[in-house]
């Protein structure tokens, strides 16, 4: 099959190719710091194809990219508190799915900019949750963070600051954010698979832009050491902040 073979029917060439780009680019922050990928991409390749598209396909690269890490992160997590996060999800999910199944793209779009602001806005607070842990409080974060993943792929910000906030060794907050979204990305395959918005089409054109998206993830692990975190985590800020302005409905006149 040739490469214009792997890209949708209603997707141009040139689309396509920047659709690339972008995946490149939002690989690169997820490679060098972690977070960022999902708020960079899903904002501007939603300007550019369907938004029900767009967030199956980021859905099966991540799914992908991110189950090898799932084995090393079970034998580490705190399996008992991530499960009862993980049961807000299963509730969070199907709604934020069902919104992305049945919304007009341009209507999504606009909750999708607004969400990734917000998001944004959380990152930059530096917030971190220092309550007293309580299961309505983990249930309730991943129910939120299950419904932006349902709408938009869009759910790391919640659980980042939650279980960064955590008096616990870091390494165990690390495997509790990995084991969380893959049973949260398993969570998504199956509420997109039901509601069919996982196609041929996403994952067909998932062979074109996945392998950019690796190669932009390794890149950025390459970077992490040898540049200034601190630089680049502003430069993944200005560019999440870019890619809300640039994917607003509102501006798609003057930008195409």
């Amino acid at each position: 099959m040739s490469l214009t073979g792997l890209i949708p029917a209603d997707v141009g060439i040139i689309d396509a190719t920047a659709i690339a780009a972008i995946a490149l680019v939002s690989g690169t922050a997820r490679g060098f710091s972690g977070f960022g990928s999902a708020l960079i991409f899903m904002p501007l390749a939603s300007s550019l194809a369907a938004p029900r598209l767009v967030a199956a396909l980021l859905l099966v690269i991540d799914l992908v990219a991110a189950a090898p890490l799932v084995p090393g992160a079970w034998k580490q997590a705190d399996r008992k508190a991530t499960a009862v996060m993980v049961s807000g999800a299963v509730v969070g999910v199907p709604i934020g799915t069902y919104l992305l199944s049945r919304l007009d793209p341009v209507t999504t779009r606009w909750i999708i900019s607004a969400f990734v602001g917000a998001l944004l806005m959380l990152l930059l607070s530096g917030w971190r949750y220092r309550g007293k842990e309580h299961s309505w409080v983990s249930v309730a974060v991943g129910g939120l963070s299950g419904f932006c993943s349902g709408l938009a792929q869009t759910g790391g910000p919640p659980i980042v600051g939650y279980w960064l906030g955590r008096p616990i060794a870091q390494a165990i907050a690390r495997a509790n954010i990995l084991l969380f979204f893959g049973a949260s990305d398993f969570c998504s395959a199956v509420s997109y698979w039901w509601s069919g918005l996982i196609t041929a089409d996403a994952i067909r054109f998932s062979l074109l832009v996945g392998p950019v998206y690796a190669l932009g993830v390794w890149f950025g692990a390459q970077l992490f050491g040898r540049a200034s975190e601190k630089l680049f985590r502003g430069i993944c800020y200005g560019l999440i902040a870019a890619a809300v302005i640039i994917g607003l409905p509102a501006l798609d006149g003057m930008l195409r």
